[in-house]
């Protein structure tokens, strides 16, 4: 088993690294996505992993009934016959509509901002053995009862197929970086 540091950070911190790499697992959506936001406007590189464990607060099913209403009901004032705008379904591009919705994006510094963001499905391999930072304010503290849900709960009940091919390769992928760990 690899032992993967972690560190806090706490808000208003802007930490002495070229490459901040955040672990959103048990992050609520909405903070993670405004310290980042924060954090890229001040000119420091983030890295997001396992965007796919990012928790959205709430009754999941009143979450999935807005998303589904977002992908379908929703269309145009000019053409209504054409559905939109594009709403994201995989975790990875939600988390990063929410953090391009708290920068100035049409503006240079935004556009800059949003480019010095990363955001990965799982933990890519270059990533695995890096120390990881925990953002304080955002982190969501399981209280028994509170309702929540993850973004990949949300992915998997509206598009089971890509999901399912995503789950099973990315398996895949972590038994053979265990076994090449156990190797070593």
């Amino acid at each position: 088993m690899l032992e993967l540091s972690i560190q806090v950070l706490s808000k208003g911190d802007v930490p002495d690294v070229d490459e901040l790499v955040i672990d959103a697992a048990n992050h609520v959506v909405g903070r993670l996505a405004s310290t980042v936001a924060t954090l890229a406007l001040k000119g420091k590189r983030v890295v997001i992993v396992n965007a796919e464990k990012a928790v959205v607060t709430g009754d999941f099913n009143s979450i999935l009934e807005q998303f589904k209403v977002k992908l379908t009901i929703v269309r145009t004032h000019y053409n209504p016959e054409r559905t939109g705008p594009k709403t994201p379904r995989r975790p990875d591009r939600v988390l990063r509509r929410a953090i391009r919705g708290m920068l100035p994006y049409d503006k240079q510094k935004g556009k800059a901002a949003l480019g010095r963001i990363k955001i990965y499905l799982g933990t890519p391999a270059s990533y695995y053995n890096k120390p990881k930072y925990v953002v304080k304010g955002a982190y969501f503290h399981m209280i028994p009862g509170s309702p929540y849900t993850t973004l990949e709960d949300i992915w998997r009940s509206i598009d089971p197929k890509t999901w399912a091919v995503w789950r099973e390769s990315y398996d895949k992928f972590k038994k053979a970086i265990e076994k090449k760990g156990e190797q070593k």
